[in-house]
């Protein structure tokens, strides 16, 4: 067998490369076999036999022994970047996952992928990138654990996207692998987080609030590493994916600087190489049952609207029939349970406090509203890892108790009608109250919409349209928190409704409506409605429509001309093309 290979020898002679070349040519291919091949079903096929001597070598260098060809290869993939406080850390905890993995006799070998933070980008022209980066994040971690052969691999995310990026992966590729959460981020001064900032924002435009007390809270609300600290899009997905059964107990809520993190992210390295052993591949957790668990589990924690779209993606990245109308099928038999930001009065950290998700998951199942039998990343059942989870403490706020809910329904709510055929999403969390309506005021666009908020021309009564945000038309259906936030700081969150064939941040309340399809640029409904349109929405009877007689619906189509593509080059005209529509997940694939 090759020896290591640290340093070379200018001496090297002939001699000396005749014998080892006969040493070789006398070994069957059978005898350069590592041992038991059959854990590592792909490493083996890269890097077994005397024809991968050259893959060996490449090995070597970058700090390969001749024995860690006999163990299974395990990838890290770690989104790690210092442009967001979401990812800053997760190299840290990247290290702690190799721990794992090495302590269990297996070779760690760690890689990275991309991020865009919505928070950074948010309300700008490089928002279009942020779902797109989902796929390039998911492409780039099937590219390269399918191109180096690893037998199985942890993937750590961070931001919104990471999340469903990393898990559309491990459907993908179907190999063992495990999921790690970077964590929450701890609260800011005086309980503040990333959405202070952005309603503070309103309140400035409004003159509620100055320009020093601005700043102020811009200096103090993002202590540190983490995701954003509400039931935001982050800790949605989070949480959504441990109930998927693709991360550790209890990986959903955990501040992303603590040393639960490190230690989960280490007991995931080490579980990882227990799934390869045993093979158990993503396809035997990924059914449909377990879907429906993620999402219960997210109506229960009043999550994000993007739960939808990405919980839509990983089910066709598995091949799981899964569809909007699931979501309200489900949703009629599951309340909202968590008074948590950004509608209700808690963050994530207050939730760790009291312990988690995991009695509330524990508390659903005694319900009837959870899949027990679904296998996860333990190798132990959905019901098994919560036979030992205590309650919550009896004086605890965060989680209702199942006769006392938020809602008695899910918040997450499938609207159609004559404005929307193919379905919108609605996040109606009662605060809201169940119906509006009111009149069209139309806009191109997120930026028009903002400007028109923050100078005061958007009144109680209007119906805010902004459209040609969608997967296509944006292209990228960027999310529309800085319109959302607008109105919250202006204190018309209850008196005004947004409608979008973009989508809205987890952190985005009020009466808001998005997902909207047909979207603006294939000629929807939502292209055609003028100013002064009458919409209503409704949603106990789950409809949104815009009051016009169906001929001049026609009539609107016929004269209406789509505006040309964003941009005709790059990254973003393929997604253009590729992109499905946001009933079907966004996925490209």
């Amino acid at each position: 067998m090759l020896g290591d290979a640290q340093t070379y020898n200018t001496d090297f002679t002939l001699s000396k490369l005749t014998a080892n070349y006969v040493i070789f040519a006398l070994l069957k291919p059978r005898d350069l076999k590592m041992t038991d091949s059959r854990k590592r079903p792909y490493s083996s096929v890269v890097v077994d036999g005397l024809e991968k001597a050259a893959a060996r070598a490449m090995l070597h260098a970058v700090g390969f022994s001749s024995e860690d060809f006999q163990k299974p290869q395990i990838g890290i993939a770690s989104t790690w970047s210092n442009l967001t406080p979401c990812n800053m850390h997760i190299n840290d905890l990247a290290e702690a996952a190799a721990i794992g993995i090495e302590d269990q006799q297996s070779k760690a070998i760690t890689f990275n992928t991309i991020t865009v933070s919505d928070g950074i980008s948010m309300g700008s022209p490089g928002m279009r990138y942020s779902l797109v980066s989902r796929e390039v994040i998911a492409d780039s971690i099937e590219t390269v654990v399918a191109g180096q052969g690893f037998d199985g691999f942890v993937a750590i995310g961070g931001c919104d996207k990471n999340m469903p990026g990393c898990a559309m992966a491990m459907a993908r590729l179907n190999r063992p692998s495990i999921f790690v959460y970077g964590g929450t981020i701890q609260p800011g001064k005086d309980r503040r987080d990333v959405i202070s900032v952005f309603e503070a924002v309103g309140q400035y435009a409004s003159g509620n609030l100055s320009e020093i007390d601005l700043k102020e809270i811009e200096a103090t609300a993002i202590p540190g590493p983490g995701s954003c600290g509400g039931m935001y899009t982050a800790n949605t997905m989070a949480s959504a994916i441990e109930a998927l059964g693709l991360s550790l107990p209890n990986s959903s809520a955990q501040e992303a600087i603590s040393d639960n993190k490190r230690r989960d992210s280490q007991a995931a390295g080490e579980a990882v190489v227990k799934l390869v052993e045993q093979d158990i591949k993503p396809s035997d957790i990924l059914s449909r049952e377990a879907f429906e668990n993620a999402i219960t589990v997210t109506i229960a924690l009043e999550g994000s609207t993007n739960a939808v779209l990405h919980l839509l993606a990983i089910a066709h990245a598995a091949d799981i029939p899964l569809t909007i109308d699931d979501f309200s099928r489900i949703g009629k038999q599951v309340p909202v349970l968590a008074d948590m930001r950004p509608a209700g009065q808690y963050s994530m950290s207050e939730l760790i406090q009291i312990g988690g998700i995991q009695p509330l998951m524990k508390t659903l199942l005694e319900a009837g509203l959870l899949h027990g039998h679904c296998l996860t990343v333990t190798g132990k059942t959905l019901a098994e890892n919560l036979a030992d989870v205590a309650p919550y403490p009896t004086d605890q706020q965060v989680i209702r108790p199942m006769t006392n809910p938020i809602k008695k329904d899910s918040h997450l709510v499938i609207l159609r009608g004559n404005l929307a055929p193919e379905g919108a999403v609605a996040k109606i969390t009662g605060h809201e109250g169940l119906q509006f309506t009111g009149t069209a005021k139309c806009f191109k666009g997120e930026e028009a919409a903002l400007e028109a908020i923050l100078a005061g021309s958007v009144v109680a009564g209007d119906v805010i349209v902004i459209r040609y945000e969608g997967p296509k038309g944006g292209p990228g259906m960027r999310e529309m928190l800085s319109p959302t936030s607008a109105l919250n700081g202006r204190g018309l969150s209850a008196d005004v409704a947004l409608i979008t064939d973009g989508r809205f941040s987890g952190g985005s309340h009020g009466f808001v409506i998005g997902h909207i399809t047909p979207e603006a640029f294939l000629g929807g409904p939502i292209a055609l409605i003028k100013d002064g349109d009458n919409i209503i929405i409704d949603a106990q009877e789950q409809t949104i429509t815009v009051e016009l007689d169906p001929k001049e619906l026609v009539k609107r189509r016929v004269a209406w001309i789509r505006p040309d593509p964003y941009t005709e080059r790059g990254v973003l005209a393929k997604y253009a093309k590729l992109v499905s529509s946001a009933s079907l997940g966004a996925v490209t694939d």
